[in-house]
């Protein structure tokens, strides 16, 4: 792409050193290490650091413009804009060539089930002989049956993303169902995806250490509802309480359906039923009955279910079909992922209040009468401290034995997070505190019988440990295989 092009389509823009107008620029970087000779950089400020520091770098390892928010002492040519945050989006569609106008986006958003309602809504394409790309927390992949490409976000940075949807396009794929988290919307990760269709699992507390308030959380999110345009659809969690306020911002011309269980929706689950080997339920939609028998347990999948099968109506796919290939799949890596047996040890991600809740509501269902449920869980430090005893009261509330533990301390005393969550026990009886997560583990194994249930709770796929500003290997489910086997 030449630098014209790029002058000619950004509004709001100061030139700076400008010469030659015609250069083609060869890539988009935004790290001043990975920048190639061609690319333009483009200074974003953060968290921790600001790109402005470090354009000099980006200069010198061939950056021919650079992007940015205040003039630079640099002889480089420069493009000053408001918000580079704001503008990266639009460059980088720009630079691929608008590539999800050329593709079926679907976002998926929401607190908890965003993974495996994307991973679901993949299966069913493929079911109804489709070809679809997942993009989300556990990376992304071209077929449901191929491993996962890295990712550092949930949602990708927008050069990056773009980039992807470009290759989607090179290999003739139409259709994406994609992880779209807050933070992605908040920060203008999405700014000028075209997507077609936005997918609300639930909105319960989580993040706030970011967006500080739940009000600031929902707007973030509603941004995904907000931007559908005629012909677009959505697709609404009806029981959640916040599902009247994310219909208020969507266009009456936007196609809108509903699932629930509590409250009347275009599909329905009725007569639930949890087995130890799975669920089934009879699913109503729009007033035809399904019989559907899972693979999956909880109350939480049968949302997830939900969630897919009414894109898979709004889609305008073979029912049948969609649902036979959702009774098929066991679940997703690091959801409710049932490691060992005798005890059964069960990973999961949940790290926030509604997740703790429903992955120990599972549980306690497929929990012999003899058997005890023994939850294992931490918080993440230099995030949202507040959920804290609210997770430590529903463990207690929920389970029989709570062994208290570290998950990603980061930059914080591991034992003033513990102490924080022990704030939500009205009594620590049928507590244990372990700091370290491997010993933590090693206790479950000490006091776990054969018919009991072990909830190891907050990291789920995360191979990894944060602490300090150190990040070491740590995988729950191996330390499961090494310890329980």
């Amino acid at each position: 792409m030449r630098i014209q092009t790029l002058i000619d389509n950004i509004d709001h823009i100061e030139l700076v050193n400008f010469e030659d107008f015609f250069a083609e620029i060869e890539g988009i970087s935004y790290n001043s290490k990975k920048t190639q000779p061609g690319d333009m950089f483009i200074c974003l400020p953060g968290e921790h650091v600001d790109g402005h520091e470090y354009a000099a770098d980006a200069v010198a390892n061939g950056a021919i413009l650079c992007v940015v928010e205040r003039r630079l002492n640099l002889d480089v040519p420069q493009l000053v804009v408001y918000n580079t945050q704001e503008v990266i989006a639009q460059i980088s569609d720009l630079f691929y060539a608008n590539p999800s106008t050329k593709v079926n986006v679907i976002g998926v958003t929401g607190t908890n089930g965003k993974t495996t309602v994307s991973h679901l809504i993949q299966h069913i394409y493929e079911a109804n002989n489709q070809k679809c790309v997942l993009i989300g927390t556990l990376g992304h992949k071209f077929t449901s049956n191929e491993a996962y490409h890295d990712a550092k976000h949930t949602t990708p940075q927008a050069p990056e993303l773009q980039r992807l949807l470009y290759y989607v396009n090179e290999r003739g794929f139409d259709n994406v169902s994609m992880e779209v988290s807050s933070h992605s919307l908040e920060q203008h990760r999405v700014d000028y995806v075209d997507f077609n269709g936005a997918i609300l699992t639930n909105l319960t507390q989580d993040h706030l250490d970011f967006h500080i308030t739940m009000e600031n959380y929902f707007r973030a999110k509603a941004k995904l509802f907000e931007n559908l345009v005629t012909g677009d659809f959505a697709v609404i969690n009806i029981d959640d309480e916040y599902s009247p306020r994310f219909m208020e911002v969507i266009s009456p011309t936007v196609n809108t359906y509903t699932y629930g269980i509590k409250n009347d929706a275009d599909v329905m689950a009725k007569d639930i039923q949890f087995k130890n080997n799975g669920t089934s339920f009879n699913c109503i939609i729009k007033g035809v009955s399904y019989s559907v028998n899972l693979l999956m347990s909880g109350m939480f999948s049968v949302y997830n279910v939900l969630a897919a099968l009414t894109a898979s109506l709004a889609l305008g796919l073979d029912m049948e079909t969609s649902i036979k290939a959702l009774e098929q799949i066991r679940g997703v890596a690091g959801r409710f992922e049932v490691v060992t047996t005798k005890p059964t040890v069960i990973v999961d991600y949940a790290h926030t209040p509604d997740g703790l809740e429903n992955v120990l509501n599972a549980a306690r269902e497929i929990t012999p009468e003899n058997g005890k449920l023994i939850c294992i869980f931490g918080c993440g430090g230099d995030r949202d401290a507040t959920k804290r005893p609210k997770m430590g009261k529903i463990a207690e509330e929920l389970a029989d034995k709570v062994i208290v533990t570290s998950d990603n301390p980061r930059t914080e005393n591991p034992q003033q997070i513990i102490t924080d969550i022990l704030a939500g026990f009205k009594s620590t009886t049928n507590v244990i505190v372990e700091p370290d997560r491997e010993m933590a583990i090693k206790e479950a194994h000490k006091i776990a019988g054969v018919d009991d249930i072990v909830i190891l709770a907050g990291k789920g796929h995360e191979d990894y440990q944060i602490i300090g500003v150190e990040t070491i290997h740590f995988d729950d489910r191996e330390k499961v295989r090494e310890i329980f086997v």
